[in-house]
């Protein structure tokens, strides 16, 4: 497995019910005494408009949302291919977002 970084969005494979699809990893390479996993937000172009989705436009991403209630850990081998990154602002957008979503 190549490199990876917090704030590259990536396609993911979620299994059958949620589908292969963008999700931007939060966190980057675990070490080599933990688990082989990373978090990651997932992306959706089925909008619902609700203060949980955070529209950031790239290039790379069709129209749709990070989805704020949508955090997981998934293993590093689900990681198919990097789409693209986040800027360092994107990326405080994000993390400000989750704050708020986890009231932190």
């Amino acid at each position: 497995m190549p490199a990876i970084n917090r704030g590259e969005v990536w396609q993911v494979d979620f299994g059958m019910a949620a589908k292969v699809r963008p999700a931007l990893l939060l966190t980057g390479n675990p070490a080599d005494d933990e688990l082989d996993l990373v978090t990651v937000l997932l992306h959706t172009t089925s909008l619902r408009g609700n203060r949980w989705e955070l529209s950031i436009p790239k290039s790379f991403l069709k129209p749709g949302a990070f989805h704020l209630q949508q955090v997981q850990s998934v293993p590093t081998v689900r990681l198919e291919r990097r789409l693209g990154v986040l800027n360092e602002t994107e990326m405080n957008q994000v993390f400000d977002a989750l704050a708020e979503r986890l009231r932190i």
